[in-house]
C-alpha cells in the first residue's frame, strides 16, 4: 500500500479520536492501528514515520510510541 494512502487512513482514524473527550486518545488511535491494522501496514506507517512522517496528523505521530512493531 502506498504511503499517501497509509497516511490518509491514520489521519482519518486521528480525525475521529480528536472528537473524543480524553487525554488518551493518542494510545486510542495506537489501540485501534494495532487491532485492526494488519502487520505489513503497522511496518509500511513506522518506516514513513522514520523517514520523517510526512503528511501525519499530529496525533498519528504521538500514537507511534504506543504502537506494536510487528514481527520480522
Amino acid at each position: 500500500m502506498s504511503s499517501d494512502k497509509l497516511v490518509s487512513m491514520a489521519n482519518q482514524i486521528a480525525t475521529f479520536f480528536h472528537s473524543q473527550p480524553g487525554a488518551d486518545r493518542a494510545q486510542r488511535v495506537a489501540d485501534h492501528l494495532n487491532d485492526f491494522w494488519d502487520p505489513r501496514m503497522r511496518r509500511d506507517l513506522i518506516a514513513h514515520v522514520a523517514a520523517g512522517g510526512a503528511g501525519l496528523d499530529p496525533l498519528v505521530q504521538e500514537a507511534m510510541s504506543h504502537l506494536r512493531a510487528p514481527a520480522g
